[in-house]
């Protein structure tokens, strides 16, 4: 080759090599331009929800803990409360060069480089500001584009954002393992400890795991403890190098792992408390919480619940539910459930509740089940029939009887015949016949004990079927509904509605719910002084004598149903002037098999006022300790010497056996003697109430007007104050008859015949029937 060749030649190359480099040159620049770009166009998106979310928790209202809700288990402190050798011992773990690097890793990127040109896997983050931004706001999966987001967002964060929030960020969004997922969730998990409170060795394990939770859990055997103490040595010098710490301090620590205490397994569905932490997410879904804020919002959620209640309420359930069950064989407790239900009468506050033993076997919950009330529903036919002038002393008919339009005869108890009783006295023994010949006797009277019931706050459910039987409980009702209606009672007719959660506070510390208080009147004061007045005839000489020994004042009312010879349900609701609370009794997987094999050796069945009152004597001897003995009203005497209801005079009974009774010592008068017996919101049934009527007149109502209302005439009663008796008048014995007394005119057709079990009769002498027995 010529010289002027090879001169051409090098032209040539050097003409090549000059576009080569410019080429080069000019896509760096591009490059440069085109990585600007994006990072001028990179903006911090959405974070991913999840990893915001902030434990939910539920509180007794002592402020002792019940349980939590959340998405994560996560409970996000200040940076403040983050101890200097917990903060010290992450950056010596997870990146040593954060206080000064620029978000990201040179040293990383070559590193993540040269194991993909190797045909390695995409390498994750590094730094820690890359981790936090990669779980904040990015996903898990690894591709090139996903890196250079994380990239770009890394250092836009740290150029925006404090390395102290960085970090704070940081270890309250991280997972620790064991279900931890920040460093104040996991001081509990690892140390049962708040983190403010964490040790240098505590603060260096949390540290160590952060790499790796599945293969540094000390709880993972010999080899995890190995592995994680070499992870925390390494830590430990770290921390040393970075003058973080004494050389005297790092070889204390240095020689072996921190104890790690025993952490209670929890799990907040697991056992009793299961129930009410679903009673308490229901209420706050039923006020307007969001599923989402409940479980990750943050809240502070005060309960009505009292904690010794509660003990004592699960303590009664499952005593009786053992000694019951055993009477039923070796796998009688299993099959027995007791559900007891208590209410603040004042305020309508769930105290206590046990439906269950643990929630994760068995979701139901039998406090809030309903089943059929039995004679604790005549509690609303007695408000019905005092608001179509019925009293205390109206004369009823006590003796087994066919209503007319009837085809089947309605029986008391094994028969029992009573004669001619009082309301008071039909109240105390539970008289069935006396509620039917009374409903049957008002206008409408069905549908007016139905009124009655849902004025009370109980809800119209299954078997609330309109006939003259209603008294009686078919009607279904749950433990907790009927502590509600009896509380409402006891709250001098001011309805009380049962619920569970007392207060709501959010994150910022805001009041963000508050329960109201009982305010509305839907029964009248004066009448539900005189049905308290009945109920304690219950306690004192009827069915429900074995708490007449109470310490307090009592009132309340037994139940015992069934359907043809079987007792399916058997109650107890009774309440002091503070307390309101119901037991109900019901057996096998549907709460309707028959509960007489539990009975009490000696006893001819299940009854209300057997095991259901003992579980509640024994919880509410807890439940009323240290509580002042509150006495209840006066009797108002409606419709006799009080405030006439209705317009039809009934014919009272002379000379009922009650020492209490004064209301025959009151004179008379054109003005209330209470002015709680006046209440505007119920109105006259008639402009002339027939006071005067002849009282042996056993004729039904005929007007149609108000049923709620009052007439006009309104004598005073002047009555003294129930004493608590020092001994207790045993009821006189019932006369047996094969024929009523009476046979007063009744229109309403039934639907089914019923039976209660008032006494405690031998088996054998139980009337049964082809549908149920209440009583």
């Amino acid at each position: 080759m010529t010289g002027r060749s090879k001169k051409a030649q090098r032209s040539k190359t050097t003409k090549f090599l000059r576009g080569l480099i410019g080429t080069i040159l000019a896509l760096a620049i591009i490059a440069v331009i085109g990585v600007f770009v994006a990072y001028q166009r990179t903006d911090l998106p959405d974070p991913n929800h999840d990893f915001q979310t902030n434990t939910s928790f539920i509180y007794y209202r002592d402020g002792s803990r019940l349980g939590s809700f959340s998405v994560q288990n996560r409970q996000s402190i200040p940076y403040e409360s983050m101890p200097k050798n917990l903060r010290n011992a992450v950056v010596s773990a997870e990146n040593r060069s954060f206080w000064t690097d620029p978000g990201i890793s040179v040293k990383g990127m070559i590193r993540a480089a040269w194991t993909i040109a190797r045909g390695g896997e995409m390498q994750g983050g590094s730094t820690i500001t890359q981790q936090y931004i990669k779980v904040l706001y990015l996903s898990q999966e690894r591709t090139i584009s996903r890196k250079f987001k994380e990239l770009f967002l890394a250092v836009k964060t740290s150029k925006e954002v404090p390395k102290e929030d960085i970090l704070a960020g940081y270890l309250n969004t991280i997972y620790f393992g064991r279900g931890a997922y920040g460093v104040q969730a996991a001081a509990k998990a690892f140390f049962y400890t708040d983190a403010s409170k964490l040790t240098l060795s505590q603060s260096a394990v949390l540290a160590s795991v952060i790499n790796s939770p599945g293969n540094f859990d000390p709880n993972g055997g010999v080899a995890a403890r190995e592995r994680l103490l070499q992870r925390y040595r390494y830590v430990l010098d770290g921390m040393l190098e970075a003058g973080n710490i004494t050389q005297a301090q790092h070889d204390e620590a240095y020689r072996e792992l921190p104890k790690f205490p025993k952490v209670p397994n929890y799990n907040r569905w697991a056992g009793t408390d299961g129930y009410l932490m679903k009673m308490v997410h229901d209420e706050l879904i039923a006020n307007g919480f969001s599923d989402q804020q409940i479980k990750g919002g943050g809240l502070k959620v005060t309960t009505t619940l009292d904690r010794k209640d509660q003990q004592a309420a699960v303590a009664a359930g499952q005593k009786y539910k053992k000694i019951a069950g055993r009477n039923a064989g070796s796998k009688g407790p299993q099959n027995l459930h007791p559900a007891l239900a208590s209410v603040d009468v004042k305020t309508g506050g769930v105290l206590a509740m046990y439906g269950g033993d643990d929630y994760i076997s068995n979701t139901r919950n039998w406090t809030r089940t309903p089943r059929p009330a039995a004679s604790t529903f005549k509690v609303y036919a007695a408000v019905a029939g005092m608001r179509r002038g019925f009293s205390l002393r109206s004369q009823l008919n006590g003796d087994t009887f066919t209503p007319d339009g009837d085809t089947a005869a309605v029986h008391n108890d094994s028969n029992v015949n009573y004669g001619t009783v009082s309301l008071r006295q039909a109240t105390a023994k539970s008289i069935n016949t006396a509620f039917v010949d009374m409903v049957s006797r008002m206008k409408d009277g069905p549908k007016n004990v139905v009124k009655a019931a849902n004025d009370a706050g109980v809800s119209k459910g299954t078997g609330w079927d309109l006939n003259n039987r209603i008294a009686l409980g078919t009607a279904e009702v749950s433990p907790l509904a009927q502590a509600g209606g009896y509380a409402t009672i006891a709250n001098d007719g001011k309805k009380v509605t049962p619920h569970v959660v007392d207060r709501v506070v959010d994150q910022s510390g805001k009041v963000v719910y508050h329960a109201p208080s009982p305010s509305k009147q839907t029964i009248q004061a004066d009448i539900s002084h005189d049905l308290t007045y009945a109920l304690q005839s219950v306690v004192d000489e009827g069915t429900g004598r074995s708490v007449a020994d109470f310490d307090h004042e009592v009132a309340g009312k037994t139940g015992t149903s069934g359907v043809e010879d079987r007792v399916t349900a058997a109650w107890f609701v009774a309440y002091t002037k503070q307390i309101s609370t119901a037991v109900m009794f019901v057996a096998g997987d549907t709460g309707n098999e028959d509960l007489d094999p539990y009975a009490r050796e000696g006893a001819s069945g299940f009854h209300g006022g057997d095991y259901p009152a003992r579980t509640w004597l024994d919880y509410m001897d807890t439940a009323m300790k240290g509580m002042s003995d509150e006495s209840f009203a006066d009797p108002d005497w409606v419709n006799l010497s009080g405030k006439h209801y209705g317009e039809t005079a009934r014919p009272e009974v002379e000379g009922d056996e009650d020492p209490r009774d004064t209301s025959d010592d009151t004179t008379s008068d054109d003005s209330n003697s209470d002015g709680s017996n006046s209440d505007e919101s119920y109105s006259s049934d008639s402009d002339s109430g027939d006071s005067d009527a002849d009282s042996n007149s056993g004729e039904s109502e005929t007007d149609d007007s108000d049923p709620d209302g009052s007439s006009r005439s309104t004598p005073p009663a002047t009555s003294t104050r129930r004493a608590k008796p020092k001994t207790r008048q045993e009821p006189p014995e019932p006369s047996r008859k094969s024929e009523p007394t009476q046979r007063p005119t009744h229109a309403a057709r039934p639907t089914h015949t019923s039976h209660p079990t008032t006494g405690d009769p031998p088996r054998s002498e139980r009337q049964s029937s082809d549908e149920a027995h209440n009583g």
